[in-house]
């Protein structure tokens, strides 16, 4: 009963490719995806150093995908794209040589399982219809605990668990990491999380395990939100696919009489001024303050992240003289077509 997408042979230039930021993730069906995913645990040797079953790992990834849902952002294709843009830093910026197999493991199994069984509606929604996840968890990060517990019931099958040959207190530990690392992608505690991460730069001890957790903390996050670093023509579509996601969660508050945020309503945002203001004020500082622990971000992230912002100002820019020439017919239209 062993998943059959292993019929996929990945050529070296795809290999190499998915080492890299610029690798498109919208080219691959998802029993390819499977077969990328499978070949990374390869190709970090974690299949040999944690002894997984090279059968139990495929279950294990088929499943995971099983459980996320057909929504338009938060699906298996988002859980890919994180976990490949963590693969790439893994390498870019020479994780191997500061980190454990183990750790290694946790930070991509983290990723692959950080949005297992997402509804498509977010946090403030679950809080204020105060829906079953949100009452289970205290209004306390119900999804990201959700996805935490999805993840574990997946490895409570014998047959799923790509860390049944570790030892029960080395399994502890992973489990503790991945609930750390899941959790830590609940955007309410972004400020907090950089916040502590920028106080241990200056002093970066890789042999503390407290700032050990807050990297990887920061490098999961970096990985969630990371679209913006990839070239526009990857990066676009998925503005498209959360603003679809955010408007149909901000319909139906609407019809619900629940609170709306602005950045969701179709009435009042578009796609530049919201990606305009989640670029400066959320990915550029968060990027920047990697960067100085590893320069390496400068070329993978730091560069498209600015090249995005230009290319939505101007965007915004040719929206705002539309506005002005539709209320002003007198207004010269050549100078919106010129741009």
């Amino acid at each position: 009963d062993i998943p059959a997408y292993n019929k996929y042979e990945l050529t070296k230039e795809t290999k190499d490719a998915l080492k890299t930021a610029q690798f498109d993730v919208w080219a691959w069906e998802p029993n390819e995806m499977l077969a990328l995913l499978e070949v990374m645990y390869y190709e970090l040797g974690l299949v040999d150093d944690l002894d997984i079953h090279p059968s139990t790992l495929k279950r294990f990834l088929l499943r995971v995908q099983e459980n996320y849902r057909n929504n338009p952002f938060h699906n298996f294709r988002h859980s890919f794209c994180v976990t490949q843009m963590m693969y790439v830093l893994i390498f870019t910026c020479n994780l191997l040589d500061k980190f454990s197999k183990r750790d290694l493991c946790v930070l991509l199994t983290a990723c692959i399982c950080h949005d297992l069984d997402h509804p498509g509606f977010n946090n403030t929604y679950q809080i204020n219809a105060r829906t079953e996840l949100a009452v289970r968890y205290n209004d306390m990060s119900p999804l990201e605990n959700h996805h935490c517990a999805v993840s574990f019931k997946i490895l409570s099958s014998p047959e799923c668990n790509i860390f049944a040959n570790l030892s029960e207190e080395e399994f502890k530990e992973i489990r503790g990491d991945m609930i750390i690392l899941i959790l830590a992608t609940d955007m309410a505690r972004h400020a907090e999380i950089l916040d502590n991460f920028k106080q241990k730069l200056d002093n970066f001890d890789y042999s503390s395990e407290d700032h050990l957790n807050t990297l990887k903390m920061i490098l999961i996050k970096a990985c969630d939100i990371s679209n913006e670093c990839r070239p526009i023509m990857v990066s676009e579509g998925w503005v498209e696919c959360l603003m679809e996601e955010y408007f149909h969660q901000s319909d139906k508050e609407k019809r619900d009489a629940l609170p709306v945020a602005p950045f969701m309503d179709r009435d009042r945002v578009t796609k530049p001024t919201a990606q305009i203001g989640f670029i400066k004020y959320v990915l550029l500082p968060l990027f920047e303050a990697l960067n100085k622990l590893y320069p390496e971000i400068e070329e993978i992230a730091l560069e498209h992240l600015r090249q995005a912002l230009t290319h939505y100002e101007k965007k915004k820019d040719l929206e705002e003289r539309k506005k002005r020439f539709l209320s002003d017919p007198e207004a010269d239209l050549e100078t919106i077509e010129a741009h």
